[in-house]
């Protein structure tokens, strides 16, 4: 696997892959078996969870080692030898980050129907991968996508603008998966959310630094392996304790009938008034028709658009393989993401039976374990502890001591981390969840890092600085802008802005709008000029992001530039400028700010799209004002128009031939 193991050792590395992963998948299910083993025999908790962590990053970074190299080729696209089944198993942990493994189930379980969007957009983009962009980009023989750009428009200003906004968009998204880590860390460790992580960044760092593309790959496919284990395995015990068939897939629709009557019941008993419950399977309680439908545009688009997705198909041998591992991709997605609907009901029934209706003073100790990590609240506040819950409680007026629905509140990133404790699992059975949502946060960040450095070093450094620069100069350059970018969203994340589904698809919305138009008009319509698609690019991107930073963070000001378009009814006109005029009277007061601001966030809109559907403005835009320039500005030359060609046709080699060495 090595560097000097270039020529054979390679070979018989690639294949041998079976045989490789089937000993490894062995050993870490013996590796879970005996820890259950050492918890049944009295091993503390803690000592479990450091040993979940130290294998799993210890066989990380060995196989990160292992793959360490000086090779151009193998250090941005794995040698182009990572065969299709492998290649979908990489891109499919690259993909199921901390949004999917811990946030989407927590999503789906605050709501419910609703959140099925996520489902949806997340998978139907892959469509469009396998359709219109993977296999062509392929084919052109690029390292990264900016290079595509340059290629097809025209030099470094397109190259440039795929810079800004790969730059945008993977950032974002790489800061929401250290948010993960910290999460993890903190609840399995004990440690404080701040050095969690920086210790997952260590992580992260030995997996990708040495080696590339190629050590992401291997790891990636190990990391997908350890995920989707933690990731059925408790949901599976769960349905076959409560219904004896341990396929969650084929007993959620009873489990949603339980939901259901719970639900009743729970009114009936006193424990929620009517109203306050979102019913869980009716649709249009948390977003109507019209960010519904936009939210599953903007992520199924900007699946299609992301770099650190699209750059794995550019490892694969040929354009047939790049095909195959896109359908090997959605398989092994759709095994988890046609799981977590049913991981959510599960946990959402384990809390309404096993939680609401419990005395206040004998609620379970694993409130006590997310709360003091900020993940749940009870009667209002941070339940860090049995005193703090009483407390809280005891401040309102006429409660009874019994915990009702609307005194417990957890956040949709606690969710799937504390469904096994929650559900009264062995701890092992948490320790193996946590690691498993570990393994989703470091593949997709390792992607991303990678994604943001190569075009760093590549596209900036190499291509527009420097095209002479020897190879060893190129990748110590790599190496160190992967991790100065490391450590800087690492930064940002320990002030855990936002949270990680948000966050997100903020990044969705952000390469929706600035690449997605661009590439596939650059693939499909020959006449696409350079000069319409740095237009298209520039506009398009620019207003999702404008929408999105005056939305989320200058809601007042937005709301008021553009009050005629928002869907603020009089009423909330008129509570806006109260809350306003409350916070000019006390501006030092926290209190006033926030809420003026919470409020002013949500009527900051045009038309009622939130700004999580962003990209519904911006990609209709960007897709018209390539069209209409390119009508007004000379089209490509001939040459261009062949090329065109060329990279539709499945067969040939790869059109662009990079320097290796």
């Amino acid at each position: 696997m090595a560097t000097q193991a270039q020529g054979g050792g390679t070979s018989d590395f690639t294949a041998n892959l079976g045989k490789i992963y089937a000993f490894y998948t062995g050993g870490f299910l013996t590796f879970v078996v005996i820890l259950a083993i050492l918890e049944q025999a009295g091993v503390p908790n803690a000592v479990i969870g450091y040993l979940f962590v130290a294998l799993t990053i210890g066989v990380y970074a060995f196989i990160g080692i292992m793959s360490r190299t000086m090779q151009v080729s193998e250090y941005y696209v794995a040698g182009r030898r990572v065969p299709a089944l492998y290649n979908g198993m990489a891109t499919g942990a690259d993909w199921m980050s901390a949004a999917s493994f811990i946030g989407m189930a927590g999503t789906l379980y605050l709501l419910g129907y609703d959140g099925l969007g996520f489902v949806l957009g997340w998978t139907g983009g892959y469509v469009l991968v396998a359709i219109l962009v993977g296999p062509y980009l392929r084919k052109f023989g690029c390292y990264t996508v900016p290079d595509f750009f340059a290629f097809r428009f025209g030099g470094n200003v397109a190259r440039f603008l795929a810079i800004i906004v790969l730059l945008s968009c993977s950032f974002t998204y790489v800061v929401a998966q250290i948010v993960g880590t910290g999460l993890i860390g903190a609840r399995l460790l004990n440690m404080d959310f701040t050095v969690a992580v920086y210790v997952g960044l260590a992580g992260i760092l030995v997996c990708s630094m040495l080696g590339g593309m190629r050590a992401v790959t291997w790891t990636q496919v190990a990391q997908y392996i350890v995920l989707i284990i933690a990731y059925l395995l408790p949901v599976v015990i769960l349905s076959a304790q409560k219904f004896g068939l341990p396929l969650p897939q084929f007993t959620y629709g009873q489990v949603l009938q339980a939901i259901t009557a719970r639900e009743q019941e729970m009114v009936q008993q006193g424990l929620a008034v009517a109203g306050q419950i979102k019913p869980y399977i009716q649709p249009f309680t948390t977003y109507d028709p019209l960010n519904y439908f936009g939210l599953i545009l903007c992520l199924m688009v900007g699946t299609a658009s992301l770099p650190h997705v699209l750059m794995r198909y550019f490892t694969t041998p040929s354009v047939r393989e790049a095909r195959l591992s896109v359908a090997w991709s959605l398989l092994f997605i759709f095994m988890l993401y046609f799981t977590a609907p049913a991981y959510a009901a599960f946990a959402k029934l384990e809390v309404y039976q096993e939680v609401i209706g419990r005395a206040i003073t004998d609620l379970p100790q694993w409130i006590y374990s997310y709360g003091k990590v900020g993940l749940i609240n009870v009667c209002g506040a941070q339940a860090t502890d049995a005193a703090a819950v009483v407390a809280a409680c005891q401040k309102i007026a006429g409660h009874a001591g019994i915990l009702r629905f609307g005194d417990f509140a957890i956040q949709a990133d606690a969710i799937v981390i504390s469904t096994p404790e929650i559900a009264g699992l062995p701890y092992v059975v948490s320790g193996l969840v946590a690691a498993g949502g570990l393994a989703a946060a470091l593949s997709t960040a390792d992607g991303l890092l990678l994604a943001i450095a190569n075009a760093l070093s590549h596209d900036v450094y190499y291509k527009m600085i420097d095209k002479n620069a020897p190879t060893a100069r190129r990748l110590t350059i790599a190496r160190v802008l992967l991790v100065g970018v490391a450590v800087l969203a690492a930064y940002t994340a320990s002030f855990r802005p936002a949270d990680i589904v948000a966050m997100v698809a903020w990044a969705f919305s952000l390469a929706a709008a600035g690449i997605f138009p661009a590439l596939v008009m650059g693939i499909w319509w020959k006449r696409t000029s350079s000069v319409a698609a740095l237009a298209g690019m520039t506009v398009g991107f620019g207003l999702c992001l404008y929408y999105l930073v005056g939305t989320r963070y200058y809601a007042g000001s937005f709301y008021e530039t553009w009050s005629v378009l928002s869907s603020a009814t009089d009423a909330q006109a008129a509570r806006y400028a109260e809350l306003k005029a409350a916070w000019l009277a006390a501006p030092d007061s926290a209190a006033a700010w926030k809420a003026y601001d919470t409020f002013a966030q949500g009527i900051a809109n045009w038309f009622g799209v939130k700004n999580i559907s962003a990209g519904l403005f911006s990609l209709p835009l960007g897709f018209f004002i390539i069209w209409s320039v390119s009508l007004m500005t000379p089209g490509p030359t001939a040459e261009m128009r062949a090329f065109i060609d060329e990279i539709r046709r499945p067969r040939g080699r790869a059109i662009f031939q990079e320097k290796t060495s």
